[in-house]
């Protein structure tokens, strides 16, 4: 496979890799997170600023890391969709004028197909076709990976991704930034059958629920009045109670949905990514559910969960050894479906 260098800036970290063979060669990540804290949530403008503060020192430590030079990269590649514009734009910017200078095809990624890339870089022997349960603070996803660039989604959340439900939670029990590490840090001291919580349910005109799609708005509200009750009773709320809760019922939420599809589908693996594929409840929840049904079940290690560059570079390499290549006039976008990740490819 193809040497590349990536570059990933959609949201909060600046994060640039070489990857080989499925095989990382050097990881870079500066976060942002201490930044936005303060502001309980990213920043836009902020974000961007900081990513063009950091990009080159980035990619100087990735090729230095990885004892490359410019001669052994075969491709530069850059997250262009989806994340925050303005975000985007950085990483694009640098990868597209990187490979213009030293004369490298130019590959945007979409960052969706990047973390379901995470799963080859600890598994390098997966192969389509699976499930991919995406889950992080701005998609809740189950996706049929069928083959590289080819993707159907079969089942997201109507309303609140399970990362920002995460975030949402925190902030209503007065909790830091981001809310998704605390909470299950929390929910380890807690019991989780202390509240019943009820899992939101996504209704079907012709009666029934859907088997696959989710909802999580509700979950977070049943929360709000839930402390709501309890504080007139006591200042004091069983804040870890209150967590291993709320978190056992995310889990068990997103568990039932990804055997039932995987199952549906003869799908016998299901690889998990996104920054609540870290998530300590789910990982035990999703491995115990799978075994009864003979699933092979994949997480990432901790550090590939949430945003990194070597995922993207893993994308994009598999993208190079199929002769795809991107158009130097590709730009970023907010929004894109999964399934149109063929279009970024000329």
């Amino acid at each position: 496979m193809a040497t590349v260098l990536a570059i990933e800036t959609s949201c909060d970290e600046t994060a640039v890799a070489i990857v080989k063979n499925r095989q990382i060669l050097s990881n870079i990540v500066s976060s942002q997170i201490a930044i936005h804290q303060k502001y309980g949530g990213v920043v836009p403008e902020v974000a961007a600023r900081q990513h063009v503060e950091k990009v080159n020192w980035a990619i100087a430590q990735a090729l230095e890391a990885a004892h490359c030079t410019w001669a052994d990269i075969d491709g530069i590649a850059a997250t262009c969709a989806p994340g925050l514009v303005g975000a985007l734009l950085v990483g694009l910017t640098a990868a597209k004028t990187l490979a213009m200078l030293h004369q490298k095809p130019f590959l945007g990624v979409h960052h969706l197909e990047g973390h379901i890339y995470a799963s080859y870089l600890s598994t390098p022997d997966l192969q389509p076709p699976f499930l991919c349960l995406l889950v992080s603070g701005g998609h809740t996803s189950l996706i049929y990976v069928k083959d590289c660039g080819y993707y159907e989604t079969l089942g997201q959340t109507r309303d609140d991704a399970a990362g920002e439900a995460f975030d949402k939670v925190a902030r209503l029990l007065k909790l830091d930034y981001p809310g998704g590490p605390v909470i299950d840090r929390l929910a380890q001291q807690g019991n989780p059958k202390t509240f019943f919580l009820p899992e939101g349910q996504i209704s079907l005109p012709a009666g029934g629920y859907h088997p696959y799609d989710s909802s999580f708005s509700g979950l977070k509200t049943a929360v709000l009045r839930l402390i709501q009750k309890l504080q007139q009773d006591s200042p004091i709320l069983p804040i870890a109670d209150i967590a291993a809760s709320f978190q056992a019922t995310v889990a068990r939420a997103l568990t039932k949905r990804a055997i039932a599809c995987a199952l549906d589908y003869g799908l016998t693996t299901i690889a998990v990514g996104g920054g609540v594929a870290a998530n300590s409840g789910l990982r035990e929840h999703l491995q115990a559910a799978a075994i009864p049904h003979h699933l092979r079940v994949i997480f990432p290690p901790l550090k590939f969960c949430t945003d990194n560059a070597a995922m993207i570079a893993c994308a994009a390499a598999e993208h190079f050894d199929r002769g795809h290549a991107s158009p130097l006039i590709l730009g970023a976008q907010s929004r894109l479906a999964i399934s149109d990740v063929m279009r970024l490819y000329a």
